[in-house]
């Protein structure tokens, strides 16, 4: 990367390798702290804080909503104010404190998203007890393991969750004894907790337990611990990342001021809509961001089937997304597109590129097509609500055609970013107006300083190579503290105060970051050949007629197999297309002539984008279900569990390398 471009400045020059480190690249910053990283200022301590000044500015602003389901009919979003949801908050930490819980000690909130998960959240903030999120999604067994782990006394729990805590009171039951539900509790869970010697409460009866006086809130400080945020990871225990109240603090400050560069602050004027987990850094810092700007945050059902009917009801003005749902948001306004007949069809595709082609050339979105926007394109906004003028993405990277896509909604401005638990949800973010950022994740976030380290053994060279490519390592202001109890995962990876990430990175000519690779993700093959599994999946995902795929390999193998998880519409064609019989969607994936068609249509795709011979598939599996957390395959954002998937196709994985050696014999 040239060392003028636009948008970063290099704060320190790189390093050669030496005999314990592999060579290094500059360090950089974006332009927006040139002259030093975003720090916290000195009369803010706490998160707390954010939300008590947003209460005082904004009292009867609407905070929380939900919509209540009454007879099996949905009503519409109803709301609580700040004042009401800050009251109830400092009673709710009120009656924490009166069960022996104390500033410091650790409490933990379990459920999906809802109104008391953010009540309880900031009622422990009001205390200066840190609070540990239990992933509704992470399993009994992940639960007991947080639960003693970080010594938590207290947990709440959503309504119809409070069985399962109860289920997995044996296991840590030297450290759990109150147990308060999101909602009511029945008079038999209430027999089985007073037989464990567990206090269980309803919503209503903790609250009666607290006060409103606010004279007796404990003094909070900058170092305290705010949260222990247990990531799910792919591999091994869960780890408790430390984030701090300063870190916290300046990440959301770091929102604020980039949203100010790419579109606006947000005000009372927005409304955030939440389905993401609250559980993960990514939703639950966004939500501490817009309830520190008097915006309000109306929450989902909590049930996929019903997620855009949610959003059309709320019309939210900015929306949070994963790959996953905007591809689905994508292809399902494509096919509105094809359904409207061949005519409509060509329209939409010249209105389309002319706009992308403008919008490549520089102009901005908004100049870059008025009249077709207003003929074409401005019904695409409707499929969010019609009133998002910010969209934010993160988790995992875009497919390239489904960025441009979103870029080219009108009035709508998109933002992929890149971050972690560890950094405190995003550390790079792209610019909404600059489009030669698609593709990639952007520039470092104002409260960080990035570089790239290379990494000999898979060939990506950071320091003198043409095109800088690396692992990519971060340090700065909203950088985590270490894994709780566990200073030796902690060494692993933060050395000499960089944090690195297991991600590869590629430094671009504008000074935005590409995520190229994951550094774990690599095996070699029998006859040597090293193969970058995530790369591989992520060119084999762009054909069309698949939904999800894991590909495998090991060392004692010389190929490549594949469980495929494809479009129901896809095999269902073919099936029409093939005269087979009108099977279900199970039958059809057992279809061996199905299956080779997939494999040549996978194969053909890898040949569009030139791969090598050896990272052809040889076999795969058709799989009428898709990856799930249920199962344990993936993790909350969507990313690929892979010992699990390997526990759970084992015995698919030896059929298909049997099956392989036996048709090339």
């Amino acid at each position: 990367m040239a060392a003028a471009a636009d948008h970063v400045v290099i704060v320190e020059e790189g390093r050669p390798a030496t005999a314990e480190h592999p060579s290094a690249g500059p360090v950089y910053r974006c332009k927006y702290a040139k002259d030093g990283l975003l720090a916290l200022p000195t009369d803010l301590d706490s998160p707390w804080q954010l939300f008590s000044e947003a209460v005082k500015q904004y009292p009867n602003e609407q905070m929380l909503g939900r919509r209540v389901t009454i007879d099996t009919k949905v009503g519409p979003y109803t709301w609580i104010t700040y004042k009401e949801a800050h009251d109830t908050a400092v009673r709710i930490g009120s009656a924490i404190r009166s069960r022996g819980v104390d500033p410091g000690n650790c409490c933990g909130v379990y459920g999906s998203n809802c109104p008391e998960w953010i009540i309880a959240m900031e009622a422990c903030m009001s205390q200066g007890i840190t609070y540990v999120p239990l992933y509704d999604s992470l399993g009994v067994n992940a639960v007991e393991f947080i639960i003693n782990h970080a010594e938590v006394s207290l947990v709440f729990v959503q309504e119809k969750a409070v069985s399962s805590i109860l289920t997995c009171h044996k296991g840590c039951s030297s450290n759990l004894n109150t147990i308060v539900s999101f909602g009511e509790v029945s008079s038999t869970q209430k027999e089985v907790a007073e037989n464990q010697c567990v206090s269980l409460f309803s919503w209503h009866e903790f609250l009666l337990m607290g006060n409103t006086d606010e004279t007796t809130l404990p003094r909070k400080r900058k170092t305290d611990i705010c949260t222990i945020m247990y990531t799910s990871g792919t591999t091994g225990e869960p780890k408790g990342v430390i984030l701090r109240n300063a870190a916290i603090i300046v990440e959301v400050l770091s929102i604020d001021k980039m949203l100010q560069v790419t579109d606006r602050s947000c005000d009372t004027s927005d409304v955030f809509f939440s389905y993401l987990p609250l559980a993960h850094c990514y939703d639950q810092v966004m939500e501490i961001y817009f309830l520190s700007r008097g915006s309000s945050v109306g929450y989902w059902r909590g049930d996929i089937r019903y997620l855009m009917d949610d959003v059309h009801a709320l019309k939210p003005t900015v929306f949070c997304g994963v790959p996953r749902v905007y591809d689905k948001l994508y292809a399902g306004v494509m096919q509105k597109v094809s359904a409207g007949g061949l005519i409509r069809k060509k329209v939409f595709d010249l209105a389309y590129n002319y706009k992308l082609g403008n919008m490549k050339k520089g102009l901005s979105q908004e100049e870059a097509s008025p009249r077709l926007d207003r003929l074409v394109f401005d019904k695409i906004k409707d499929a969010l609500g019609g009133r998002a003028h910010m969209l934010l993405s993160g988790a995992a990277p875009l497919p390239r055609h489904v960025e441009e896509f979103l870029r080219i909604i009108p009035a709508s401005n998109l933002s992929q970013g890149y971050g972690l638990t560890e950094s405190c949800g995003g550390s790079f973010t792209t610019l909404a107006g600059v489009f030669s950022m698609v593709g990639t994740v952007g520039v470092p976030m104002p409260t960080v300083e990035a570089r790239l380290v290379s990494v000999p053994e898979m060939g990506y060279e950071a320091f003198s190579g043409d095109v800088a490519r690396g692992e990519i390592c971060l340090r700065g202001n909203s950088m985590f503290s270490g894994y709780h109890k566990r200073q030796d995962l902690t060494d692993q990876v933060v050395i000499n105060g960089w944090f690195h990430t297991g991600d590869i990175g590629e430094w671009q000519e504008d000074g935005s970051m590409k995520i190229i690779d994951r550094k774990k993700n690599i095996f070699k093959l029998s006859q040597g050949e090293y193969v970058a599994v995530e790369n591989l999946e992520n060119t084999y995902s762009r054909c069309p007629l698949i939904a999800q795929i894991w590909i495998y390999g090991n060392s004692f193998e010389s190929f490549l197999v594949a469980v495929v998880v494809p479009e129901r519409k896809a095999i269902e064609d073919w099936a029409k297309l093939n005269k087979s019989p009108p099977n279900n969607f199970e039958s059809l994936c057992q279809n061996l002539k199905a299956q080779k068609y997939f494999l040549d249509e996978l194969n053909s795709t890898a040949k569009q984008y030139q791969l090598k011979g050896f990272e052809m598939l040889k076999a795969v599996h058709l799989e009428p279900n898709l990856f799930d957390i249920e199962r344990d395959l993936i993790t909350p954002t969507f990313k690929l569990k892979r010992p699990q998937l390997l526990k759970h196709y084992k015995g698919i994985i030896d059929q298909l390398y049997t099956e392989a050696k036996a048709s090339r014999a």
